[in-house]
């Protein structure tokens, strides 16, 4: 059985116990399927345990531009796991673990323009627990397998099927699509990208049922 973030103070107290044994920064992953909650869990355990002492890095600022992906088969499967610059992600992650700069400058995804903004997160020196979310944390693909490494712990939030997809039409919609092309998207790309994120799962160190 999962665990639901409801119960958040008990990853607070284990995240909390993994700073005080090891003395040294942690990076925690946060993975799942597109919709699962990811970024709503992140903000709410960075906000737990203190904004000087952890920060949130989305995996979503490597999207690749849309300049890069216009007018290829890319854009039709813009979220996909090649559909990111995984080489950078891995960079970035290096330098968060070495922790031997004053200050990382971290992209983040600006949702309604759809594009990442470079240098938008500030991980200072001082941050003890790096809590990085996004959907393909566990690939063992190319480039993705070297996340594992870097990563001390990633955990798997797990979100009923129905309650994903209603989640990513309502966001869609939001942001500017009709609810036939939103429904087009959630139970097309965003499908097929879950379900292989979805057999990933395996190599995560916890799983966490979602709400």
């Amino acid at each position: 059985m999962g665990q639901t973030p409801a119960d958040l103070m008990q990853f607070v107290t284990h995240i909390r116990a993994r700073l005080h044994s090891s003395g040294t920064r942690q990076i925690l992953g946060i993975t799942g399927a597109p919709g699962t909650g990811k970024s709503t869990f992140a903000r709410s355990l960075a906000d737990a345990l203190g904004i000087k002492r952890s920060v949130v890095v989305p995996m979503d600022g490597f999207h690749l531009a849309n300049k890069i992906i216009k007018g290829t088969p890319l854009r039709d499967r813009k979220g996909a796991i090649d559909t990111f610059d995984v080489g950078g992600y891995v960079s970035l992650l290096q330098r968060l673990r070495a922790r031997d700069e004053p200050t990382v400058y971290v992209p983040s995804y600006r949702r309604g323009l759809e594009e990442p903004i470079a240098a938008s997160i500030a991980v200072p020196h001082a941050i003890d627990l790096v809590i990085t979310e996004g959907n393909y944390l566990l690939s063992t693909a190319p480039g993705w397998d070297r996340i594992r490494s870097l990563v001390d712990e990633i955990w798997f939030i797990d979100t009923a099927r129905e309650l994903r997809v209603e989640r990513l039409i309502e966001r869609h919609v939001a942001f500017g699509m009709t609810r036939e092309a939103a429904t087009a998207w959630a139970t097309g790309p965003d499908e097929a990208n879950a379900r292989y994120i979805e057999s990933t799962r395996y190599r995560a160190d916890r799983q966490i049922s979602g709400t």
